[in-house]
């Protein structure tokens, strides 16, 4: 009998949802409800995959599991600490949807297995299955975003570290302090995340605006609209703006640092950049392949710098095959 499986991807705005066998057969999403400090969100996660089984056909003997990617630390699968998007404090998120579940069902728990595990590294693992790392099975993804998070994926598995905080590449302490301006978010000082995501690369532009005189497009935006984007940044990049690229430069020098470091103690068989910034395509990579290439270790020099390909896709299909490879250890398949 086909065995079918749900990944969920939760954020805190949306709630993404993906009915997958050997790939991705439906997806639909709900709003994330955070009122009431998210105790509504596993009941309405619940819900919401009943009423959708029902609809697709799907009975409780061919649903092989449900794996959940969550914006936090996740420990041993199930414990989430410290889910400050959702309301969250110290929840046992799997095994309380696997109850829900079940009462719905009206089975046993353990006959709908649930898996949670942080939402970088289910994306990465998402891309491991079906996207930019299709070939490998060890691989450092990093996403650029409104900040800058990462998953690490070894032999086929998520890494999560011992307290399910592995992968946070974001917060790797490697940015000169002449290059930033305040603390980090996390309270440190000096972490990529500070010159590396959306929000870093336009601080460090107007940063760098504000100590050079060099002409710019992007002088010309700041004053006509107030501000500018990353876009803006990598737009004025590909166009051969001289104080873009050297913003550009300084950016991916750093990543390119970062990933290096990374890859010394990982050894991943590829890289692979995903998140907003990562729209900014080719340009963007070959950049940060550049400058990685330069300081990475010799023997690693080689290691593919690859973008992700699974965009908003990558949380749902990394949840689900987090079910989907146990069920195949479990049977001698993998």
């Amino acid at each position: 009998m086909k065995q079918w499986t749900i990944g969920v991807d939760v954020g805190g705005t949306e709630i993404k949802f993906g009915l997958f066998d050997d790939k991705l057969k439906e997806k639909w999403s709900i709003p994330t409800n955070v009122s009431e400090d998210g105790s509504h969100i596993l009941p309405e996660i619940a819900e919401t995959i009943v009423e959708k089984c029902h609809a697709f056909g799907v009975d409780i003997s061919n649903l092989a599991g449900v794996g959940m990617g969550l914006p936090g630390p996740v420990l041993d699968g199930n414990m989430v600490r410290g889910c400050v998007n959702l309301g969250w404090s110290d929840v046992e998120a799997a095994r309380e949807l696997s109850e829900l579940l079940a009462g719905a069902f009206g089975c046993a728990p353990e006959d709908i297995p649930v898996r949670a595990a942080n939402d970088a590294n289910v994306a990465a693992l998402g891309e491991m299955w079906l996207g930019g790392g299709k070939s490998c099975k060890s691989l450092i993804m990093v996403t650029l975003g409104t900040g800058v998070g990462g998953g690490i994926v070894i032999d086929g598995r998520i890494y999560n570290g011992a307290s399910g905080c592995a992968g946070e590449i974001g917060h790797i302490i490697c940015v000169d302090e002449k290059d930033i301006t305040g603390n980090c978010s996390c309270g440190n000082r000096g972490c990529l995340e500070q010159i590396a995501s959306a929000t870093g690369i336009v601080k460090y532009a107007r940063h760098y605006l504000d100590e050079t005189d060099i002409p710019s497009v992007l002088r010309e935006l700041l004053q006509e609209k107030g501000n500018i984007s990353a876009k803006d940044v990598f737009d004025a990049g590909k166009a051969g703006d001289q104080a873009a690229e050297q913003i550009i430069d300084t950016v991916t020098n750093y990543l390119g640092r970062a990933l290096a470091g990374i890859s010394a103690v990982i050894n991943p068989e590829c890289i692979l950049i995903g998140g907003g910034v990562s729209a900014a395509g080719e340009y963007l990579r070959e950049k940060v392949a550049g400058h990685f290439r330069t300081q990475a270790f010799s023997g690693l020099k080689n290691t593919p710098v690859r973008l992700a390909a699974l965009g908003n896709e990558a949380g749902i299909s990394g949840a689900a095959y987090m079910m989907i490879s146990e069920r195949s250890r479990e049977d001698n398949i993998l």
